[in-house]
């Protein structure tokens, strides 16, 4: 969209397109001037210990089924005791007149610690300790991804109790699935005819585009730029994309895996830093499918998709007319940009030098 046209849709309801799931948002940004007395969430400062004896994923502690966690010292991965898809499951399916239909769906669900310290996050992570995160993230990709009955591999993290989390330890979950998931399968959808049409790579053409633009760029290194989308949805949403086009985790490079791991610490620094909370959201890795064959539509990427709003207190929900209708927004993408742009990379509970509060 030329700049003109762009900044006349600025203080103005309009639609904007997203390529990457062929749909279209609501952007209503006259919107930001109402006053708001909807529900405020309790957000008291976070203090936690480096070691807590009743969470079940600290070293050493019990879980709830009983086993016992190894006293483990860098990360920690395990079968969820609680899982959403098992491995074994009866072949089975149902279609009645094309209407009632359902299938088996097998899988695996495991659980990534990312650190022994309880009290720490991404952001507060030393950077070489969130490097063996990564490496942990490609392993278990590469792994599950291998078995012939996983076709998608799905890597998210829920922060923070607002957005699910029943842990507030550092850790996220890793789901295999034997199908693509719908929300992966239609990206990779639209990848794939914007590449038959165009002859190149969707992300890697928007990517040159926002780096041109640099309106909505939040920060950056030589691997990676992170981005809120022009189609951004949630209040301060934003996309990790590597500057080459690479189709999973497994495949980056050496200094690939450095940088996603030291752009995935100053984002999530900013995010805190935006409210000076421990910034909740749920985010999470889209990949090629682990199906075995070549997928050159597929770019690696990663979501954030944060729910506060305003402050620390107001969130926004998936309500009414976005249930219905249409997703929509009130802060502009470029506005949330700016803001997040602003930002110290310094977390807020650093100590005086500036220095990461906590490491393994």
């Amino acid at each position: 969209m030329e700049d003109a046209a762009l900044a006349a849709l600025t203080s103005a309801p309009h639609r904007r397109y997203n390529p990457l799931a062929d749909e279209w948002i609501l952007v209503s940004p006259h919107r930001t001037q109402r006053p708001w007395q909807g529900q405020v969430e309790d957000r008291a400062p976070e203090t936690r210990p480096a070691y807590d004896p009743t969470c079940y994923l600290c070293p050493g502690n019990s879980r709830v089924n009983g086993a016992q966690n190894p006293k483990y010292s860098e990360t920690f991965v395990y079968d969820n005791d609680f899982p959403a898809l098992l491995p074994e499951v009866p072949a089975a399916s149902v279609n009645s007149r094309d209407l009632v239909v359902a299938k088996s769906e097998r899988g695996l669900c495991r659980v990534i610690c990312f650190s022994p310290r309880h009290d720490l996050t991404l952001a507060e992570m030393a950077e070489q300790d969130l490097r063996r995160v990564v490496d942990v993230w490609a392993a278990q990709t590469a792994e599950m991804g291998s078995l012939p009955f996983i076709n998608h591999v799905q890597i998210f993290e829920n922060r923070g109790a607002m957005m699910g989390s029943s842990n507030p330890h550092p850790h996220c979950q890793i789901w295999a699935n034997e199908t693509v998931p719908e929300l992966a399968r239609h990206e990779n959808f639209a990848q794939a005819t914007y590449l038959a049409e165009h002859s190149t790579c969707l992300l890697c053409d928007y990517l040159a585009l926002e780096l041109e633009l640099g309106e909505r760029i939040v920060c950056q290194n030589d691997q990676f730029v992170v981005l809120v989308p022009f189609w951004a949805t949630w209040p301060f949403e934003t996309i990790v994309l590597p500057r080459q086009h690479v189709a999973s985790i497994p495949a980056l490079s050496y200094d690939q895996r450095n940088g996603l791991a030291s752009i995935l610490k100053r984002v999530t620094t900013r995010y805190d830093n935006l409210f000076h909370v421990s910034f909740p959201y749920t985010a999470g890795f889209h990949q090629a499918p682990t199906d075995g064959l070549e997928h050159p539509e597929c770019h690696l990427h990663t979501h954030f998709y944060p729910p506060l709003l305003r402050s620390e207190t107001i969130r926004k929900f998936m309500v009414g007319y976005e249930m219905l209708a249409n997703a929509q927004r009130d802060l502009t993408p470029e506005q949330a940009a700016d803001r997040l742009r602003g930002l110290s990379e310094i977390h807020n509970r650093a100590g005086a030098a500036g220095q990461p509060n906590g490491g393994t």
